[in-house]
């Protein structure tokens, strides 16, 4: 089954007028929806939007993986267990809450700043925070911790990407536009796919996904 998420229809979020833009693809906040809790490990897929000098003030997370892909401009990260970097476009950026940890997010440049930030749920909780940063991403990243892993596709125009044939199949389109099961899809538009039958996608334009695939 293939459900499709426009990116028209996310939940809106963040504080406009402090810079922050949020786009929820999953219930979240104050956006409460019982049919859209969670998507297999998958807690939350948000766009982010943040104006230069804008960001997120040092906040709590504990038992979530923390996946984040920048699409544009720079994202300042500094958290309590010591880590404190800068994440560019194509960079990966996981930060493991385990029993707790705090962060600050911010884009300190000068230029609009672009990411996509994935929450997963761990399969145990507890444990010490960990944080890794994979420049310039070239295969999947395997997330044992969550069950999962994440593909990113870059292909050109009339290229087709096999999708794994998991139980849980996620693509999120950052940018482009590609056909899948006779759907178009373009940029911020999801789709969900489940029973382990994914079917491949052509891209239609140059385009970047991000894909997850996880167990039921």
């Amino acid at each position: 089954m293939i459900r499709i998420q426009r990116a028209g229809d996310r939940y809106p979020g963040g504080d406009p007028g402090a810079g922050v833009e949020t786009r929820h693809a999953l219930s979240f906040g104050p956006h409460y929806d019982p049919d859209n809790l969670r998507f297999g490990p998958l807690l939350a897929v948000n766009e982010e939007r943040l104006a230069p000098g804008a960001g997120f003030d040092e906040h709590p997370h504990s038992h979530t993986e923390i996946v984040t892909w920048v699409v544009e401009g720079e994202l300042t990260h500094r958290d309590t267990a010591g880590h404190e970097t800068v994440v560019r476009p194509g960079d990966l950026q996981h930060l493991s809450s385990a029993a707790g940890v705090r962060h600050v997010e911010r884009n300190a440049g000068d230029a609009p700043l672009t990411f996509v930030q994935m929450w997963l749920a761990p399969r145990e909780t507890g444990g010490e925070p960990s944080y890794t940063l994979v420049r310039d991403l070239s295969g999947p990243y395997a997330l044992p911790a969550a069950g999962a892993a994440l593909h990113v596709h870059r292909p050109g125009r009339g290229d087709e990407v096999v999708l794994p044939g998991a139980d849980t199949v996620y693509v999120h389109v950052v940018r482009g536009t590609v056909t899948l099961a006779g759907r178009e899809l373009g940029e911020g538009d999801a789709a969900r796919i489940t029973d382990g039958d994914a079917p491949s996608l052509t891209a239609a334009e140059p385009a970047e996904l991000l894909v997850w695939e996880s167990p039921a």
